[in-house]
């Protein structure tokens, strides 16, 4: 099954240094599946032609702004409505969980509560929990038409989306390993993130997380979902 990243951020030097972009975390993050796939860096301008150029599609995280008046961000919200009217499926994290929210209908802003970061507690709407890692301060705030909440905890009400069948988001970051979010913490936090936050998630990085739980969960819906008609 070939699975098209739309990469709309890029990492910062010292992750990309040492463990690539982010790209190549979904990728390791996925790996072992039979996926195929292929980066488009959106953020730079670099875009798939057409929908069925992938089977499947994964939208990444990015410093950016869903609300950001920026050429890509117009783009890549045709082509996620392209995507659900041709009925492939869709999955999206952090940024990516929110622009496809925005682009069906719904609405994200920044959250008056603040950041999250670190590994946070999430509750499923199957009634199983996970630990994962959270590195945002916007929110969807509004869902679109036709989205169930599937994942939430107190901060964050719409931490995970279904829209229709076929369309799968999560505002938290699988992808992350503890070595991401330590380098996060030395190197992106400080002066924007509450040093509070940062000691905060800096203790609890050390705690066992659910990525590769979430990661199963990802690879079933592509799998399930992907049987194009």
């Amino acid at each position: 099954m070939k699975i098209g990243i739309l990469v709309t951020g890029h990492a910062i030097d010292e992750v990309k240094d040492e463990l690539g972009e982010y790209a190549e975390l979904f990728e390791r993050l996925l790996a072992g599946h039979d996926f195929i796939f292929n980066r488009y860096m959106v953020v730079d301008g670099v875009y798939p032609t057409s929908v069925d150029e992938a089977d499947g599609w994964l939208i990444t995280g990015s410093k950016h702004g869903a609300y950001d008046d920026l050429p890509w961000i117009a783009w890549l919200e045709d082509f996620i409505r392209a995507i659900r009217d041709d009925g492939r499926p869709l999955v999206g994290v952090c940024f990516g969980h929110q622009i496809i929210a925005q682009a069906l209908g719904g609405k994200v802003e920044k959250y008056h509560g603040g950041w999250a970061v670190g590994f946070q507690d999430y509750d499923f709407a199957d009634g199983s929990h996970m630990r994962l890692d959270a590195w945002h301060q916007d929110q969807v705030t509004q869902l679109p038409e036709g989205a169930t909440v599937t994942v939430s905890n107190s901060f964050c009400k719409n931490a995970g989306l279904l829209i229709g069948d076929k369309i799968m988001t999560i505002q938290p970051h699988p992808e992350f390993t503890p070595r991401v979010l330590e380098l996060l913490i030395a190197h992106r936090g400080p002066g924007v993130v509450p040093d509070d936050l940062l000691e905060r998630a800096s203790r609890g990085n050390s705690a066992e997380n659910d990525s590769n739980e979430y990661a199963l969960r990802i690879t079933s819906f592509f799998n399930e979902s992907g049987k194009h008609d």
